[in-house]
């Protein structure tokens, strides 16, 4: 989209009151009620300095422009990101890029509002983008289609607050380590606050949601709070395979041991709706033969993508709960939340409030390397998998010792040289008297690794 000068504060707020219909009602009802600039430009006795998590100090007579000024990234255009796109554009924050992979599908129509049905197969980003300038003439909005590993820091360091809507764990740690790794750090070795660049991540499973306040480096992040988070549903083979009794047990049958068989050399595609049509029919084949009700092209998606159908007042409410605490940071109009909100939304409206604390030894918020106390009978392999076990859930580390490289997952050619390190004993390879192991992963950008300080009993 082309970028436009910022409109003045009060022609921002003219035009959202233009936008809606006029009518005496409603003419009456908008100067009862005022705006959101009513609030910015009133002296408040809760405003950020007086909270437990201060940002800054209220002034009330620029708190309206920091909103037309700033600029916010919402990552993830689905469920949530339509809902957070409609409430920023209803706050008066003028500048927003929105970035998302994924291309629109006949099945977000129920409630992504911002997408029907001529929209299909286009990307959710773009489409959003259009869909906000067009209804919100203020708006300047830039989409983004593709993956947030593929933006460099210069791209997250132009934001002033950053808005996650994702849907799944590994692409919210990589986000979270990118913005904590744009801190910078003073002589005194405390975090420069003008490089500060707050999170809020938001979530919505079913009924329930979660909205939460990242200051990176000044309390937990992301990372910090990775095994609170259940495991993931897997299904046993031997049950899928003889003994199926639920519709998620056909599904998995169908894309874990189907797929492979008749697709060796291609990978199962779960945005590809060709790849997901095949799964469904041969699911409810499988079904149809042990007589189990109940597969669905939902169901297929859920399970496929481990995901759980969204809700979408449940989606509503998280969004408006991430976007205020957006306008308090950039405004510091009110304390901010410290730090995580919940929301229980299946028996009835509860919300519960808490700190999470930060994780002493975060392989992303802290500096400081981890000692691992391991067998002289542990090979490399065996670490390998430890770290993936452990609390740290990596994907495919690579690992390097202070004089040389232990083992590489990419690219290929190295890997196949370094792999028969794998089987053998880690003492061989950094000594007896242990070592300083550096560790990068898929999970972390580039640039961030973790340290390990092996000894051998």
């Amino acid at each position: 989209m082309n970028k436009r000068d910022s409109p003045t504060v009060d022609l921002l707020y003219e035009q959202q009151h233009l936008s809606y219909k006029s009518s005496p009602a409603n003419d009456d009802m908008n100067r009862r009620r005022g705006s959101l600039k009513t609030l910015l430009e009133r002296p408040s006795p809760f405003s950020s300095e007086t909270g437990s998590l201060p940002m800054g100090i209220f002034e009330p007579s620029n708190s309206a422009s920091k909103l037309a000024d700033a600029k916010v990234l919402v990552v993830g255009a689905g469920g949530l990101g339509c809902e957070l796109l409609k409430d920023l554009a209803m706050s008066g924050i003028v500048h927003v890029h929105v970035i998302d992979l994924d291309t629109i599908d006949v099945t977000n129509l129920n409630r992504q509002f911002l997408f029907r049905q001529k929209d299909v197969g286009r990307p959710k980003a773009v489409v959003a983008a259009e869909f906000i300038q067009a209804r919100c003439p203020w708006m300047c909005v830039t989409a983004h289609h593709g993956k947030i590993q593929e933006k460099t820091k210069d791209f997250y360091r132009q934001f002033n607050c950053v808005i996650s809507g994702l849907d799944n764990i590994g692409a919210r740690r990589w986000l979270n380590a990118m913005i904590v790794g744009l801190v910078e750090f003073d002589e005194d070795g405390d975090p420069d606050y003008e490089s500060i660049i707050p999170i809020i991540d938001g979530g919505t499973e079913g009924f329930n949601g979660q909205a939460r306040v990242i200051l990176p480096r000044l309390t937990s992040c992301y990372e910090c709070s990775l095994d609170a988070f259940p495991p993931q549903r897997n299904f046993q083979l031997c049950t899928i395979a003889e003994t199926p009794r639920l519709p998620e047990h056909c599904i998995a049958y169908a894309f874990i041991m189907e797929w492979p068989k008749v697709f060796p050399e291609k990978k199962l595609d779960a945005d590809s709706p060709d790849d997901m049509k095949w799964v469904f029919d041969k699911a409810v084949e499988r079904a149809d033969k042990y007589g189990i009700n109940g597969v669905t092209y939902m169901l297929t998606m859920g399970v496929v993508k481990n995901i759980i159908p969204a809700v979408a007042s449940t989606n509503a409410i998280i969004a408006a709960a991430c976007v205020n605490e957006v306008v308090k940071l950039l405004t510091f109009c009110s304390q901010s939340l410290n730090t995580y909100m919940m929301y229980m939304g299946s028996a009835g409206v509860y919300s519960h409030t808490f700190v999470f604390e930060k994780k002493e030894n975060c392989p992303v918020s802290t500096s400081s390397a981890r000692n691992m106390e391991l067998s002289n009978k542990t090979t490399l392999n065996e670490l390998i998998q430890n770290l993936r076990d452990s609390d740290l859930m990596l994907k495919g580390p690579s690992l390097s010792s202070s004089v040389k490289t232990l083992y590489m997952q990419k690219p290929p050619a190295l890997e196949k040289v370094l792999r028969p390190n794998l089987d053998k004993l880690l003492v061989s390879l950094i000594g007896e008297e242990g070592d300083s192991i550096t560790i990068t992963d898929p999970v972390f950008p580039g640039d961030t690794s973790l340290t390990l300080n092996i000894t051998f009993t």
